[in-house]
């Protein structure tokens, strides 16, 4: 796990640096059906930064994304305020999170964290949670 020092970085680098952390998780992606490697980097408000990958499965309901396991990963180790998460694909086009990513996501933050969103080419977009999931499903 890394740890991002906030005060040191503009928003640019930070997202930029995240962009990075994700690129370099999706090198350990298990996706043998596919051959889709995502990698996911999620800060915490703390700085620290979980990564995941996409886990493939041969029954694909098993399947489980790469935010998803940067989630699970931080919640396992009591981390549950959420900064950004970025996420990095060998896509040539920009990848955004499944809806099931969303919603999980929105379990954590009420719009604010940034999501950031990139291509093989390093090109990036970044929203806020409450952009790209205007209608969260609440209880």
């Amino acid at each position: 796990m890394d740890t991002i020092n906030l005060l040191n970085l503009s928003q640019d680098e930070l997202e930029k640096k995240l962009i990075e952390i994700a690129k370099k998780a999706m090198e350990k992606s298990y996706s043998p059906y596919s051959k889709f490697r995502v990698g996911a980097a999620l800060l915490t408000a703390e700085g620290k930064v979980y990564t995941g990958v996409n886990i493939e499965n041969a029954s694909f309901g098993a399947t489980i994304c790469a935010e998803r396991t940067a989630v699970i990963k931080a919640v396992s180790e009591g981390d549950i305020k959420y900064k950004a998460i970025a996420i990095s694909s060998d896509a040539d086009s920009f990848i955004y999170p499944c809806g099931i990513c969303r919603q999980v996501l929105s379990e954590f933050d009420k719009g604010e964290m940034k999501v950031i969103c990139s291509n093989k080419s390093g090109q990036y977009r970044s929203f806020s949670l409450s952009e790209i999931m205007p209608c969260m499903f609440e209880l």
